[in-house]
């Protein structure tokens, strides 16, 4: 058989088809990416950023565009790949050092049995992921710090921004969610999302074509009813029912106007000026959930 004759067969067209379309879908995402870099400043020359790597599609695919970026990029920084193993029965331990192994880049992997700790201290029944999320961020931090990181990258899309803030006002009250970047509250740390600007559902078809060996999380994954998933579905639907709603939505979390909503801690209505000075507003204390806290490391 000639080669013409085997560029033909549907195999090979196949194959030229899924090539274009996962370039293509890496172009968008990593464009995606390095406007939310550049946005909010989120890297910046000299950078140790570590890449929190929990065997999920979304920072499977944050870590390759980030890779990616950083061969063209206009200032030099450097990647650490860093997985926390909770020692969740049936956890695949070989998996992300095999699939790291095999890529240009410093890796950690960090075992810490969070698992027993979580089982033991959350009752039957209840949903484990906030204490599973306060654990994974103690211990990253900690490793962040010990290791001279600068940044924290997180894989969080942009999906996660606006469930969050529909979790916040269904169950919390308030109108808050997960900001692309944020500064710890003890300063210690920089946490980023590159992946802000990005759609869950590229980012899910991305980690198809590339094949990742993604690791379901069976700690927190498995609990059905969480109220996150219930925001979820919701959001899904209205993406199907009303295509560019969900756009229109991340649109209007990028343009807030104080002045036009009811907090008079952001805003001086006797005034009639902001109270945000410098651009940083200081928050109180509150005793209500904070979705965007708890989910902070559910990467």
């Amino acid at each position: 058989m000639t080669p013409e004759a085997v560029a033909g067969t549907p195999a090979s067209e196949a194959e030229r088809k899924r090539k274009l379309d996962t370039n293509k879908l890496q172009k968008r995402l990593r464009r995606e990416a390095g406007q939310a870099i550049q946005d909010f400043r989120m890297i910046e020359s000299g950078d140790r950023v570590m890449v929190c790597l929990s065997g999920g599609k979304d920072s499977y695919t944050m870590l390759d565009i980030l890779m990616n970026l950083q061969k063209s990029a206009p200032v030099p920084f450097e990647l650490i790949a860093v997985n926390l193993d909770q020692k969740q029965p049936g956890f695949p331990e070989h998996v992300l050092p095999d699939y790291l192994s095999g890529l240009d880049i410093e890796y950690h992997i960090i075992e810490k049995d969070t698992y027993s700790i979580v089982r033991e201290k959350v009752p039957e029944g209840k949903t484990t992921c906030g204490l599973c999320s306060r654990l994974r961020r103690g211990i990253l931090y900690n490793f962040a710090e010990e290791h001279g990181i600068t940044k924290i990258a997180l894989g969080h899309h942009r999906d996660d921004l606006l469930e969050t803030l529909f979790l916040n006002m269904f169950y919390g009250g308030r109108m808050k969610s997960m900001p692309p970047k944020l500064f710890s509250d003890d300063g210690r740390n920089t946490v980023i999302r590159p992946l802000a600007y990005s759609r869950e559902k590229d980012i899910a078809r991305y980690a198809a074509l590339r094949e990742y060996p993604i690791i379901p999380c069976n700690l927190c994954g498995s609990q059905e009813n969480l109220q996150r998933q219930v925001v979820k579905d919701m959001l899904q639907q209205w993406d199907r029912q009303h295509p560019g709603r969900i756009e229109t939505m991340f649109r209007a979390m990028c343009n807030v106007e104080p002045s036009h909503l009811a907090d008079t801690r952001l805003y001086d209505f006797v005034q009639g000026r902001s109270r945000v000075d410098g651009g940083v507003q200081v928050q109180t204390a509150e005793a209500e959930p904070d979705y965007g806290r708890l989910d902070v490391l559910n990467v």
